[in-house]
């Protein structure tokens, strides 16, 4: 099975998703020079980030991080396109391992009880066939040592996709709503919510005013990037 995998791979070689270049055998989706380019944020290195500030006079949240910059046409946008759209799952595998490594090494989110993610709507759930990122989440689960739990939050209203509206519109969109199922299940918990990219944090804001409903909460975020 190996070796007709590898002459598939002679006569059909995977390109990275970035420059286009055939990749080599232990290459998988990006390049090795286009990993070298991925724009790693450092946020971790300072505790009132631009993430964090985000949410300054909307909500109260314990700590705040992103892993790369999301810019228009750039190498992040491309890869969440291929986790998004393209089915390519591992996409979000790699995140949770590169943002994993440094959390471990960091332990800057050791305090942490339970990881949540930004739940999708069943429709659009059901449609995608998975949320973009419970990989993600189930990387990070297994460098922090912490349960990960996507039925908690439930998302109760569906809108048209984010990627296409500007700022404005993305912060203004009231039509988000979540349904936290049962808010002792939470009670004094520190709680680390996840998503794949904050650009106004409409959507978490809206999580986490939901999530706040549980006594003693204590919300952390943390996404994969962060659009400049």
């Amino acid at each position: 099975m190996k070796i007709f995998k590898n002459l598939f791979k002679i006569f059909y070689p995977e390109l990275c998703i970035n420059c286009d270049t055939n990749l080599l055998q232990n290459e998988d989706f990006l390049c090795t020079f286009c990993r070298h380019d991925l724009p790693l944020t450092n946020f971790i290195d300072f505790e009132n980030n631009k993430v964090k500030r985000i949410f300054d006079g909307r909500v109260s949240i314990d700590k705040a991080n992103s892993l790369f910059y999301f810019r228009k046409e750039g190498i992040t946008q491309k890869l969440i396109h291929q986790l998004k759209y393209k089915e390519n799952e591992k996409v979000g595998v790699f995140f949770g391992d590169w943002q994993g490594e440094i959390l471990k090494e960091t332990k800057e989110f050791n305090h942490i009880d339970i990881i949540i993610p930004v739940p999708l709507h069943p429709i659009k759930l059901k449609k995608r066939g998975y949320n973009q990122v419970s990989k993600y989440g189930y990387r990070l689960s297994y460098y922090l040592n912490k349960p990960f739990v996507q039925d908690v939050l439930i998302r109760i209203s569906t809108s048209k996709t984010q990627t296409f509206k500007s700022r404005f519109e993305r912060f203004n969109n009231n039509e988000t709503k979540f349904l936290l199922k049962n808010t002792k299940t939470l009670a004094y918990k520190n709680i680390l919510l996840i998503d794949d990219v904050v650009t106004t944090g409409a959507t978490l804001e809206a999580c986490i005013k939901e999530l706040q409903k549980s006594k003693g909460i204590k919300i952390s975020i943390l996404t994969m990037a962060y659009t400049e």
